[in-house]
């Protein structure tokens, strides 16, 4: 049995294929870890979604920006973006099933001695800790109320964590560093205007993984989002979003002995190679 952690797909259904043929993926042995962000921007949504749905236990999810902002919106809320490429997700027959599904995935994973999360962690939280604010926006968007929540979702305050912090306040603040961070100040305060390489991090800002005080633990954190920071593999830090959806390549890693393995997205991810 191999855990394959798989960089944001982004609706790049033929790209993915590509790249668990590369992986030789079994899913009666294997799993698959997605790191968020199945859809929007490629043109493949309803395909990636009915995919990795049908897995079933192969397959964990984390919830990304997208897949959030997807859900929000087939449930009324949040404006539509001229770079949103859902369509075919909204129009299917199975919407409502494919919605509910992924309303239902979790927005941080920790097995097998890694933790999952889709943007990354805020210095101040632990894995555990973090893994329980986590369980906190899980259980608001699958509890009863859950369209009040998303109806509260969008948002770039507060950007910063505090303990006292409560109802939708403290569950978008957990959702936006989970989702979207990538810039934050070492007293933890995000930014989130800025989306390219590390070396243009705002005056006052780094990565939010290379703040002295982060609380590193033991664990690794698998992470994506960040197409402008590419792969990065370090023993606290496994970085996967290659920006496929761009024309780069998707990313996977097996977790047991990191070994990397790459789809590119050029002619529909026809082509893979490992490196």
């Amino acid at each position: 049995m191999a855990t394959y952690a798989i960089g944001d797909v982004q609706g790049c259904f033929d790209a993915l294929a590509a790249l668990l043929r590369r992986c030789r993926f079994d899913a009666a042995r294997d799993r698959l870890w997605f790191v968020g962000d199945l859809v929007n921007r490629g043109a493949q949504s309803l395909e990636v979604l009915r995919f990795v749905r049908a897995l079933g236990r192969s397959a964990t999810v984390v919830l990304g920006n997208h897949d959030l902002h997807l859900v929000a919106y087939a449930e009324g809320f949040g404006r539509r973006r001229k770079s949103d490429t859902f369509d075919d997700v909204l129009a299917a027959s199975d919407c409502d099933e494919l919605i509910a599904w992924l309303r239902a995935r979790p927005l941080m994973h920790v097995a097998a001695g890694h933790a999952l999360v889709h943007a990354g962690l805020l210095p101040a939280w632990s894995v555990r800790a973090a893994r329980a604010l986590a369980a906190e926006v899980e259980a608001a968007l699958r509890g009863p109320r859950y369209r009040w929540f998303l109806a509260h979702l969008y948002g770039a305050e507060p950007a910063r964590w505090r303990d006292g912090l409560r109802g939708y306040d403290r569950l978008r603040v957990i959702v936006n560093a989970m989702t979207r961070m990538r810039f934050v100040t070492p007293e933890g305060r995000m930014e989130f205007n800025v989306v390219g390489p590390p070396q243009k991090a705002p005056r006052g800002y780094l990565p939010w993984f290379d703040v002295p005080a982060r609380r590193r633990g033991r664990v690794p954190i698998v992470c994506g989002h960040w197409s402008a920071l590419g792969l990065v593999m370090r023993p606290d830090l496994i970085a996967l979003d290659t920006g496929c959806v761009w024309g780069g390549r998707l990313t996977a890693v097996r977790l047991e002995d990191r070994a990397l393995f790459q789809a590119s997205c050029a002619a529909g991810g026809a082509r893979a190679r490992r490196r």
